[in-house]
Order: structure tokens, then sequence, then C-alpha cells
């Protein structure tokens, strides 16, 4: 875990000409302004990692079974999660929610030397992805635009584009809910998946509009007085508990290492795609600068497929020779695996609900 922290921080140093030796304030804060890295966005990268560390952290301290082990990984849970809130508050959505795949990697290396589940060399080569693509993501992120109150939030997130974007989110949730979750939900992913990736990318905004408000408000400027931040408030509220219940019902009924990386793409995807639309962070970059993110966004994709695909494969393998988790035991239809339930009520980890 350390390792692959001092990488990064090297690539970003080596490409300022500073070594790690000579690493000190007014070095790093040079080098940060050279990258065109604001102060915001590394605040936000510190917490969005932090937040990763904490969670990865978190499932290994778990996994020991022990009684005061489980009450630390819940703290630690609690903590990488309230420093998630605070990233969206400093940085751009397309900064920080791709870095939840960090979480994965942290859980993957400690528990290859902690709790000695040897992890594959594909696995190795899936934490390599992730960390370069979270690296390239981190070099051309947007910077974060400035905000002097909620209400220009409330603004943005009021203009035509948005609430078309929020008001086809919402249909298709309804839709969801009502005709296909009766018919298809215990035996096609994508339905659950569906409703908490496309609520997801709606919690996120109001994520970041409660974020950007109590940042203002703890600077001297107090957002409470406006409506708008209550507001914003409640639906995160509502977003989430709805997002929370669908999720754990698609951990209840499908194979957890199988919805992890869909979930992950599918809801990093439209929470960027929510934010490109909301924000407008796009328009002040360059088109390499934008090609440059996606790339990166698609390799920690890759990372993330590889990772999960080959985590069973240092251990026993499968009398099939096919990973367990994408054998379809209750069905002999020719349905997808990857879309059809897999094993119904199997002792669930929840060591990977949380990606983003």
């Amino acid at each position: 875990m350390i390792v692959l922290v001092l990488f990064i921080l090297e690539l970003v140093l080596c490409s300022c000409g500073i070594g790690i030796g000579d690493l000190g304030p007014a070095n790093f804060g040079y080098c940060v302004s050279s990258m065109g890295v604001s102060s915001d966005n590394f605040h936000g990268l510190v917490l969005a990692i932090s937040s990763s560390i904490f969670i990865g952290s978190s499932f290994i301290v778990k996994k020991k079974g022990l009684k005061k082990a489980g009450a630390t990984g819940t703290r630690a849970v609690i903590v990488g999660e309230a420093a998630n809130f605070a990233a969206y508050a400093f940085a751009p959505a397309i900064l920080v929610t791709p870095l939840g795949a960090l979480s994965i990697i942290f859980s993957a290396v400690l528990a290859h030397f902690i709790l000695k589940e040897k992890l594959h060399i594909f696995g190795v080569l899936g934490c390599v992805l992730c960390v370069v693509g979270s690296t390239s993501i981190v070099l051309h992120a947007p910077q974060e635009r400035a905000m002097e109150s909620v209400k220009e939030v409330w603004h943005l997130a009021t203009e035509p584009g948005f609430l078309v974007y929020t008001g086809l989110v919402l249909i298709a949730v309804a839709v969801l809910i009502f005709r296909y979750v009766p018919r298809y939900g215990q035996t096609h992913m994508v339905v659950y998946v569906g409703i908490c990736s496309l609520m997801g990318s709606l919690t996120v905004m109001g994520v970041k509009a409660v974020g950007i408000a109590l940042k203002l408000t703890f600077s001297g400027l107090n957002q409470f007085i406006y409506f708008q931040t209550w507001l914003f408030t409640i639906i995160v509220v509502f977003c989430c508990l709805l997002q929370v219940n669908y999720l754990n019902k698609a951990l209840d009924t499908f194979n957890t290492a199988v919805i992890s990386p869909v979930y992950y793409v599918m809801f990093t995807t439209f929470t960027i795609l929510a934010s490109m639309i909301m924000f407008k962070e796009w328009d002040s970059q360059e088109a390499s600068q934008i090609v440059t993110e996606l790339c990166g966004f698609v390799t920690i994709l890759s990372g993330t497929f590889l990772l999960h695909r080959t985590k069973d494969m240092g251990g026993r393998p499968s009398p099939s020779g096919e990973a367990p988790v994408f054998t379809n035991t209750n069905s002999s239809s020719g349905e997808s695996p990857a879309f059809t339930n897999t094993n119904s009520h199997v002792g669930m980890n929840s060591e990977q609900q949380h990606i983003s």
C-alpha cells in the first residue's frame, strides 16, 4: 500500500524535476502549481486517497473476525466515507470518483501480506493499471469551479441541461423499479445495479452541493440560512436511502465479486456524466486533456475488471477451470452469467460494497 502511494508521489515529483529527498513544503507547493493542479484539487486528491486507505484497510480488519477488530473496521469505514464526502467539496467528480478503485487495491495488497491471500500476477497487473489510470486522471483533472455561495450551485442544478438529465434519470429509475424489478430483479443484476448507479449520480451531485455549503460555512460564510442548502440535504438523504436499499438487494441476490466491477463502471460513468452536465468541468479544457482523462478512466476500468476476474486464481482452482463467480449455479439456460443470478443468498462479503 505504501509502495503504491510512494509510486504516485514519485511520478508527480519527477514530472517537476524534484526528488523525494528534496521534498519540502516550498518544493511541493511549487510542484503542485507547476503542474496546473489547484490547491483545492490537491486537497480533494489527498482526501480521496485517504478515504480509499481507510475503507480498504477496514475490509481487512473486518476479515480478522475479531470483535474488537470489527468495531475498528466500522470506524475506519465511517472515517473513509467522511473523507470521501469532504473530497467532493474540494475537487471535481472526475477526479474523486474514479479514485474509489484505489480502495480495492489497498484491500488486495493488505490481504496478500496480512491475510496471506495470494495475489495472482494478473491481480498485480490490475493494481498497476489502476495506479497508472489514476495518475493520468490526477495530472489532467479540470480545476474545481470557484463557488461563493450555495445559490450558485442551485443555479447550475436548475439549468435546462441538468434538469433534463435529472428528469431522464428519475423516469428511468421509476421504469426499472415498477416494471423491471418485479419481473427481472432476481435474475438480471443490471436492474438493481442500474437503479443504484443512476441514483448514485444524483447523490454525488447533492453531496458535492452540501460539501461546498459546509466548506463555505466553516470559512465564515453561513450557507444554512438558505433553503437551497436544506433542500440539497434532503435530496442527498432520499437518494442515499434508495441507492443503499437496492444495493443491498443486489448484494443479497448476486455474487459480490460480479456486482462490484459492474457497479463501479456504471456508477462512475453516470457520475462523471452528471458532473460534466451540471458543472461543465470540461468547458475549460483542451481536447487532449479530455482524451487523456478518458484513457485514464478506461485504464482504471480495465485494472478493476482484471483484479476481480483473477481474484480467485491465487487459491484453489475451480474444477471446471472457470472462476466460480462467473458460473451460473442456479440456471441451466443460455443467459449471460454476468447479468444473471449466480448464487443466491451466498455469504456476502461486505468488502466490495463501496467503490466510489
